[in-house]
């Protein structure tokens, strides 16, 4: 059986349609204000920092170990075992830096050394590993392994909050997130830990910038509730 509803007149339809279509505007609205990480500032204005007065060249690190102080994100990343560090980089020098080689490591208190997580592999993490939990073992076959895709919340994060370029511009500053798998390591992970960078170069190629070690020690003293966040996680 069909119901058959009564025609509504154009202008009530027109009006309910704006009314609809502004809903939508201002939810979206609200929904892209929620996710927004606090501006990048000059590296030198963060407690935690190296700064290679020769190079003009000063790096900064802001991890977050309390998900509540990182709600921008749109996946539980902390609670997966990920840190998410922002590494700042402020070139005052006159000429561009390039880092299309660059590594950004994280070298623990016991001296493991953990690169930055790729998409795929924190997408594995998130969702592939809870999705294969309790399923009975697979009949010995020959299979073919396809990756699966990354998950559309992951890339956005990665859009929104990771690096946006490889070059740092002359008297500018670059900032981006970084994730870092530290769920094996010693509790607390941060203590004794530090961020790692080497191989950034002149956007010439003609010299290569000394490493840089940023120690996260300098910031959990600055920050005494999330050094408590770091032993409970």
């Amino acid at each position: 059986m069909r119901f058959h509803r009564p025609e509504l007149p154009q202008a009530i339809v027109s009006q309910t349609l704006r009314v609809v279509a502004t809903t939508c505007i201002l939810a979206a609205s609200a929904l892209g204000a929620s996710h927004k990480a606090p501006p990048v500032k000059p590296a030198n204005q963060y407690v935690a920092f190296d700064t290679h007065p020769n190079e003009h060249v000063t790096i900064a690190i802001d991890p977050c170990n309390d998900p509540d102080k990182c709600n921008f994100f749109r996946l539980p990343y902390i609670q997966h075992g990920f840190v998410p560090v922002r590494v700042i980089i402020t070139n005052d020098g006159d000429t561009a830096l390039t880092l299309t080689d660059v590594r950004i490591q994280f070298i623990s208190a016991a001296n493991d050394k953990i690169p930055a997580a790729d998409l795929e592999e924190i997408n594995r993490r998130l969702f592939n590993l809870k999705k294969s939990m309790n399923r009975p073992l697979p009949l010995p076959i020959p299979i073919t392994i396809h990756h699966a895709p990354v998950d559309k919340k992951i890339t956005q994060d990665d859009n929104d909050f990771g690096f946006q370029s490889t070059t740092v511009n002359p008297h500018s500053t670059l900032g981006g997130y970084l994730f870092y798998d530290v769920r094996g390591l010693d509790d607390p992970p941060l203590k004794g830990a530090q961020i790692y960078v080497k191989m950034i170069h002149l956007l010439d190629g003609k010299h290569e910038l000394f490493p840089f070690t940023i120690p996260f020690d300098k910031w959990l003293a600055a920050n005494p509730v999330a050094k408590a966040a770091d032993r409970k996680n």
